[in-house]
């Protein structure tokens, strides 16, 4: 680049080049490098060497050129070349600046399309006459919007914002992620759960949208519940123990052996995240006379009386037989019958996590297999003895 002519080196200082920037601003110009050591001679280079001082390398920019590119997302953009200023490319250390580093790597990978956020419109200029200079094919550049929290603010940590790292390790599936993400700035004319050959297929930079996208986290989570319900059990299973609750400890301290795809089979439709999960278990499989507050209250409307004759009842067919056994003996349906029952085994109505009801929590037939005879009669029994003591 050097010797072609198309890049000097540069001694100018970091205190020079602010007080130049000053100068321009003051004028009312807009800041760029005035070309100082463009004019320099090969005798005041090799003096400026000679006093030790190590020279960035700035490429020259084309004087009077218009730099016209299609972009994918904005169409036709125009640029002057003369707004633009004679740029770093290599730093005093020897480094490569960005704009040249980024641009060769594209090219040597053969990169033919470009899709990055808005705020690097302004390189793509100085990278295409980089390009031009070494002789090397440009990709197609498109840029879209960037994105904005619920407020319409850059994306920030008081939105939520997290990395792909934490959100992996939060448990975050990859396919739940790419689905959420496609669709920022993006639209698809299927709002379905797509695998990844399918989101590429249906992919159209016609449908990105150059206002800025706002990241909705309910949207990523409803992703994730969608990716949650198409993995089989053995995978949930493998997602949910391999990961520590914090000071917890792990899902398998909870889940008997040999009780896991059971466990599974009950709670996979209440789960969306890891988390969820260990609650779950910490709720079915806790001590026969562990009851939140909630549940409690709920245990102790019931009444004992109640709980004494579900324990009569224990040796119908099933739960659907026992629940209309238990119904007809006690005079209860509906809510009246079931909202006891769920508090008795689950032993949770609240969640402590986010302070909320179990609205839907698992099915209580589920809960009903997956205790067992013993442990449900354990329950109840718990619950009956609950009524008694606040008597």
């Amino acid at each position: 680049m050097e010797a072609g002519g198309h890049a000097y080196p540069c001694f100018c200082s970091p205190q020079e080049l602010s007080v130049a920037r000053k100068v321009q601003q003051a004028a009312g110009r807009p800041p760029r490098y005035p070309g100082t050591c463009a004019r320099l001679t090969p005798e005041q280079r090799a003096a400026k060497h000679a006093q030790g001082i190590k020279p960035t390398l700035r490429f020259r920019v084309p004087v009077g050129r218009d730099i016209v590119f299609e972009d994918m997302v904005r169409g036709p953009q125009r640029f002057r070349s003369d707004d633009i200023g004679d740029f770093v490319i290599s730093r005093g250390d020897g480094s490569a600046a960005f704009f040249f580093s980024n641009a060769v790597d594209d090219a040597l990978m053969g990169i033919t399309q470009v899709l990055r956020g808005e705020d690097h419109l302004t390189n793509t200029p100085r990278q295409l006459l980089l390009l031009e200079a070494l002789g090397m094919p440009a990709p197609q550049y498109g840029h879209i919007a960037l994105i904005v929290g619920e407020d319409g603010s850059p994306l920030s940590k008081r939105h939520g914002s997290r990395s792909i790292r934490a959100l992996c390790e939060e448990g975050i599936l990859p396919l739940a992620l790419t689905n959420h993400l496609a669709r920022v700035g993006h639209t698809y004319e299927s709002d379905a759960f797509m695998d990844l050959a399918e989101l590429a297929a249906q992919f159209d930079t016609a449908r990105l949208g150059r206002a800025p996208a706002r990241h909705d986290a309910a949207q990523l989570l409803h992703w994730q519940k969608e990716a949650v319900a198409r993995m089989s059990d053995a995978e949930l299973w493998a997602w949910m123990r391999a990961r520590t609750y914090q000071t917890r400890g792990h899902i398998q301290d909870w889940v008997p052996s040999g009780a896991e795809m059971a466990f599974v089979h009950t709670v996979r439709e209440n789960i969306v995240m890891p988390l969820d999960a260990y609650l779950w278990a910490g709720n079915l499989y806790a001590p026969a006379e562990a009851f939140d507050p909630d549940a409690r209250q709920v245990i102790q409307q019931a009444g004992a009386a109640f709980f004494r004759t579900a324990q009569d009842k224990l040796g119908a067919t099933d739960f659907k037989a026992f629940t209309k056994e238990l119904g007809a003996a006690s005079g209860r349906k509906g809510k009246e019958l079931f909202m006891p029952l769920r508090a008795a085994l689950s032993g949770q109505l609240s969640d402590p996590e986010c302070g909320g009801i179990w609205r839907n929590g698992p099915e209580l037939a589920r809960i009903w297999a997956l205790l067992g005879t013993e442990r449900v009669r354990d329950r109840l029994r718990a619950a009956e003895q609950c009524c008694e003591l606040s008597a």
